[in-house]
């Protein structure tokens, strides 16, 4: 096996993306074999790799294979590993791994549920999450106010906000009578709580929120609440091929004792509207998907 640049290592070992990770080399806190890493370097699995000091394990091409799986966020958790406050934390229910580590494929505040992607696959997770790839987001937003069709065509144009220019590639009316309406809209970007500030930027607010696909990943209804599936590996390479990712060849091999572990491991998965210590306000029927849900951002479509 050819050795790899130590940035694409470091990146798919899910240290952070390449950039980053040529900064690291810069600022001088890696070295190879004691000696100071430089760009351009290469690496592969005899060499010893230190970041401050310490040793740190690599995931290298056709070793590991890539990963995937789809989590359903309820409310009243956070998106990071370990929380200052004792927060539930979207990596508590998640499936142990004997070789590397879950990443999360962006976030959602504490307060948003629905689709979270998670992988092992670190250049996986950073090339689906840089601006350039382009994935769209979609949320369903059920919103307090009185909605029109200027406005609509206001969150489409754009508005300015506190952090530059946004705006939804599609909103449209997805279902609600009353006060109460539910709709589906579609984002190029994550920034922080964009969906809620480009709708209280109109005046109205949003109570509830819920994302129901990420690129051409959907949210399937079978994936209740609190809930996990990995990906088959014919899923995982449609999804790295999003982002022009070689296709994995390694497969993931389980022993008879693994597969008996995954499928009790899965079948006891609590169902949970809300993560224990969380928002106690419990989601309304409305949320429920429809069996056949629509997409109302495929790339191309009415653009």
């Amino acid at each position: 096996m050819e050795n790899e640049k130590l940035q694409k290592v470091l990146a798919r070992s899910g240290f952070g993306s390449r950039r980053e990770m040529e900064r690291w080399i810069e600022e001088k806190r890696l070295t190879i074999n004691d000696a100071l890493a430089t760009q351009g370097d290469r690496v592969g699995p005899s060499d010893k790799v230190t970041l401050d000091g310490r040793k740190i394990d690599l995931v290298f091409s056709g070793h590991v294979p890539r990963r995937v799986l789809i989590y359903n966020k309820p409310l009243g958790e956070v998106c990071t590993r370990h929380d200052p406050e004792g927060r539930p934390t979207v990596f508590d229910s998640l499936p142990p791994l004997k070789q590397g580590r879950w990443i999360v494929v962006g976030r959602l505040d504490i307060n948003t549920t629905g689709l979270l992607i998670f992988t092992t696959d670190g250049e996986l997770a950073n090339l689906l999450m840089h601006p350039s790839a382009q994935i769209d987001r979609e949320y369903a937003a059920r919103v307090l106010g009185e909605v029109n069709d200027e406005m609509l065509e206001r969150l489409k144009q754009g508005v300015l906000l506190e952090d530059g220019m946004a705006k939804f590639t599609d909103v449209r009316f997805f279902d609600g009578e009353g006060a109460n309406k539910w709709f589906h809209c579609v984002l190029m970007e994550g920034r922080n709580r964009e969906v809620r500030r480009l709708w209280e930027s109109q005046g109205i607010q949003v109570n509830r929120l819920k994302r129901v696909r990420f690129g051409p990943v959907f949210l399937p209804s079978e994936v209740k609440v609190g809930t996990w599936r990995e990906l088959s590996q014919k899923e995982c390479n449609m999804l790295a091929a999003e982002v022009n990712l070689d296709v994995d060849r390694v497969k993931f091999v389980r022993t008879p004792a693994q597969k008996d572990e995954d499928v009790r491991r899965y079948k006891n998965q609590k169902v949970r509207q809300v993560a224990k210590g969380g928002d106690q306000n419990r989601p309304q029927k409305a949320e429920k998907p429809k069996k056949r849900p629509r997409s109302v951002g495929k790339r191309g479509a009415g653009r």
